[in-house]
């Protein structure tokens, strides 16, 4: 029953400004460098080595969180390959590989408002200079935790967990009403 109702879509309201992305495999990979580099070849990239960074592959992405922690993301269909592909690159290397594909909802925020939008709730800041194309991190939003990465000059990918998307999505309507149309 729980995980029925984890696995429960979320509904957003697409908008010019804001949109939920479709389901995908999410997986935390945690690992000393070995085992970080092994997890390159199967995703089809090279997981970054500078903090913050994020390396993308088509639908797959590898999202620095920390020294030794990653986001990785794929399609959805993929998960079980992807899973399947990494354990055999891993071998015996120590790792730590935690499927988390329901825990959270994928939203991208875009437009000359984006970063205005996010940094009336978000404490980094958010100009191009200071978090550039292919940056990511776990801040939060207001109250909600995510993880941040902007994939494009007026576009952010944002992670939310399940139980505080409609947080979220709200708030940002609400911000909005100040400026957007």
């Amino acid at each position: 029953m729980a995980d029925a109702i984890a696995r429960r879509p979320v509904t957003v309201t697409a908008t010019p400004w804001l949109r939920s992305l479709p389901a995908s495999a999410k997986f935390i990979l945690r690992g000393d460098p070995d085992a970080l580099a092994a997890a390159g070849q199967p995703l089809g990239l090279a997981l970054p080595t500078s903090a913050c960074r994020a390396a993308a592959n088509g639908a797959r992405a590898g999202l620095w969180l920390g020294p030794d922690e990653f986001l990785l993301l794929a399609p959805e269909n993929e998960a079980t390959a992807v899973a399947t592909d990494l354990a055999a690159a891993f071998g015996v290397l120590p790792h730590s590989l935690v499927d988390v594909s329901h825990r959270q909802v994928t939203l991208e925020l875009n437009g000359p408002q984006a970063e205005w939008l996010l940094g009336a709730q978000c404490p980094l800041p958010l100009d191009l200079r200071a978090f550039s194309v292919g940056m990511c991190t776990r801040t939060v939003f207001a109250k909600a935790e995510i993880v941040l990465w902007r994939t494009a000059p007026e576009t952010f990918h944002m992670e939310v967990a399940r139980s505080f998307t409609q947080y979220v999505v709200d708030l940002l309507h609400e911000i909005a009403r100040e400026s957007v149309a």
